[in-house]
């Protein structure tokens, strides 16, 4: 993937490795920066859940690679996020770096909390829209559901809700509800 020049008064990577290490997660998007508080303990044990079984599924398996926050994620020269799980197919491995990914991941998971609730469902939502990531979780650990939105002719579809979660990317991974609540 090629990334633009950089452009006056966006934020870009330079800037964002001058970020402080405080223990709250920095992300540039569209060039603007944000930032969130340290995420809750519940919202850490659905992320830890999560992340076994796409780790197991994925990574274990040989069909990928699965990584969690904090992980920069670098999708362009003026996009660069911390989601919460990463998702990426074994034949898109060349963009890992040693610092980052940099690159569109197959599969996103962003957990919402109080925080975040807004920026997930719409700015990040958009955002990964744009740039292409194939398929993007929205899980709510209030609601004990997950959103699965899927990019279809350019554009995010969502998916009926389903037990056990299959993601289109690997269709024969099975993510069963009873074990991320």
């Amino acid at each position: 993937m090629s990334f633009q020049a950089e452009t006056p008064g966006k934020l870009g990577y330079a800037h964002y490795v001058c970020f402080p290490d405080d223990g709250r997660r920095h992300e540039i998007i569209d060039g603007d920066h944000y930032v969130n508080p340290a995420p809750s303990t519940y919202h850490q044990t659905v992320s830890k859940r999560l992340q076994h079984q796409l780790y197991t599924q994925f990574e274990l398996a040989g069909k990928g690679l699965v990584f969690d926050a904090p992980a920069d994620v670098q999708l362009t020269a003026h996009d660069i996020v911390q989601p919460d799980l990463v998702v990426i197919l074994s034949a898109k491995t060349q963009m890992i770096t040693p610092t980052k990914i940099k690159g569109v991941p197959d599969l996103i998971v962003e957990i919402i909390s109080p925080s975040t609730s807004d920026n997930d469902r719409k700015l990040k939502k958009d955002l990964y829209q744009r740039v292409g990531v194939t398929e993007y979780w929205i899980a709510d650990p209030f609601e004990h559901a997950i959103e699965q939105w899927v990019l279809q002719s350019g554009g995010y579809q969502l998916l009926p809700a389903a037990d056990p979660l299959c993601p289109t990317i690997a269709p024969e991974v099975r993510v069963p509800m009873n074990e991320i609540w």
